[in-house]
């Protein structure tokens, strides 16, 4: 995610404080990771020093002052060229996953244990994941399912790998 981006994005909607913004991240965006204090400043330090926002009101407070962000046309052409750009899908040709498998081969360790293992925390995540779709909103659910559906493709994965475990090792030991 382009935690840039989306500051910028989300001040299309009108001037926001820093701490506006990192309460309106963290609502939308941030059910697994919330961003921290320092990385929106940082964030909207390097904006502003790229013409992408401007300060729009510095007001006093208890602490140190309060910068008001306003997005700058600039910042709008910049929101709108990311969001028309297509990402680009990664295919993990190279996975964790696969790396674990081989070695364990490689080495003498038993490879079915570890995708057994793996299978069982793939199924843990899922059911979790399931529960909180349940219970969570829409956005929530989007997240939740999109997550679902890369395990589903992982569980696939280990199952196929698992069938053909012996071919593998074969070809690995030869």
């Amino acid at each position: 995610m382009s935690i840039s981006h989306t500051l910028l994005g989300l001040l299309e909607s009108g001037p926001r404080h820093g701490y506006d913004l990192k309460r309106a991240f963290d609502e939308r965006f941030g059910h697994d990771r919330q961003l921290h204090y320092g990385q929106v400043y940082s964030t909207m330090s390097r904006l502003l020093k790229n013409g992408l926002v401007e300060v729009e009101g510095i007001e006093a407070g208890e602490g140190p002052d309060r910068k008001r962000y306003a997005i700058t046309d600039a910042g709008v052409t910049d929101v709108d060229t990311w969001l028309g750009r297509p990402e680009k899908p990664e295919p993990y040709l190279q996975s964790v996953l696969y790396s674990k498998v081989v070695l364990s081969l490689l080495t003498g360790r038993d490879a079915a244990h570890l995708l057994d293992v793996q299978r069982t925390e793939h199924l843990r995540l899922m059911r979790e994941l399931t529960r909180r779709k349940r219970d969570g909103d829409l956005a929530d659910q989007l997240i939740c399912d999109h997550a679902l559906f890369h395990l589903e493709a992982d569980l696939r994965w280990l199952e196929l790998a698992a069938a053909r475990l012996d071919k593998l090792a074969a070809e690995v030991r030869s």
